[in-house]
């Protein structure tokens, strides 16, 4: 199908496309790689009156460590995300999201700030980010703010933004020593949305306990959801087997699936189980080995 008409806008600057959002109001739409928007257009399940391309401002784009955080630009394309190196060898977490996400095509056009202002529950981003920690910078009309991400998802794709504030950078904690982490997925062929999955990041004390546990799930609930009864059970304890087996319990417990074509409810909950305890060894193991 095509899409119903619209008027498109390219600003150059944030504070152009801020101020175009601001006066457009919920009749625009944010355009960056267009990965979810333009299908939906395409479908006529969105019908913005307005496009706002943001792809023609200069600096929303890069990689780097500073002031003791990971910073992403929104702009961020999968693939980079997925070929940096300081991403392979400081966050094998979100390097593993990054590979899984769709397929080539799609990575080297959509964004790290668009999957996660889509606030799409089965988007692989947001459990990654749940469980680093990780906050969110955006800017409006009215000068700039920071988002933890765990208030950041708010409903069914729906986002803690308001409508003239473009997502312009994600900030991930720099891990300390002794830290790991891991995320699986399952889905019916590559490309496709996950049936379920687990995103797992925890820190080693010097007595080989968990310091720090973070654990999110995708496409099981309305929101990405942060097992925090899970993270409870692990964290001041050492991640033995059957601490593990217990958390990843709990992981299931937290997820509130819906039957479809992939699955039934008590399938993907158990997948859920399965998956928290792969991810936490493999997290696990990494945390040991210094990455």
């Amino acid at each position: 199908m095509i899409p119903a008409a619209f008027e498109y806008h390219a600003p150059s600057t944030v504070g152009e496309a801020t101020a175009l959002l601001a006066k457009l109001g919920e009749d625009a739409k944010i355009l960056s790689g267009g990965q979810s928007l333009i299908p939906l257009m395409k479908l006529r399940l969105a019908n913005p009156l307005h496009l706002v391309d943001i792809n023609g401002i200069a600096g929303l784009a890069y990689i780097r460590e500073a002031d003791g955080v990971l910073r992403i630009g929104g702009l961020t394309r999968e693939s980079e995300l997925e070929e940096s190196e300081l991403v392979r060898t400081r966050y094998p977490l979100l390097h593993d999201t990054s590979r899984v996400i769709a397929d080539p095509v799609v990575r080297n056009l959509a964004t790290v700030g668009g999957n996660l202002a889509h606030g799409d529950p089965a988007n692989d981003h947001p459990a990654t980010m749940l469980a680093l920690g990780a906050e969110v910078v955006a800017v409006g009309a009215k000068g700039e703010r920071r988002l933890p991400i765990a208030s950041f998802f708010t409903g069914p794709f729906a986002t803690s933004l308001k409508p003239d504030e473009i997502l312009v950078e994600i900030r991930v904690p720099m891990p300390p020593a002794r830290s790991g982490g891991a995320y699986l997925k399952l889905e019916r062929k590559v490309g496709d949305f996950a049936t379920a999955a687990v995103a797992a990041q925890l820190t080693l004390g010097a007595n080989g306990v968990c310091d720090q546990v973070g654990i999110g799930l995708t496409n099981v609930g309305l929101t990405p959801i942060k097992a925090a009864r899970a993270e409870a059970a692990l964290k001041g304890k050492t991640p033995d087997e059957a601490t593990i087996k217990r958390a990843a319990e709990l992981a299931a417990e937290a997820s509130e699936p819906a039957a479809d074509l992939r699955g039934s409810v008590e399938y993907k909950k158990d997948l859920v189980r399965v998956l928290t305890a792969r991810a936490l060894r493999k997290a696990l193991e990494r945390a040991r080995a210094g990455r």
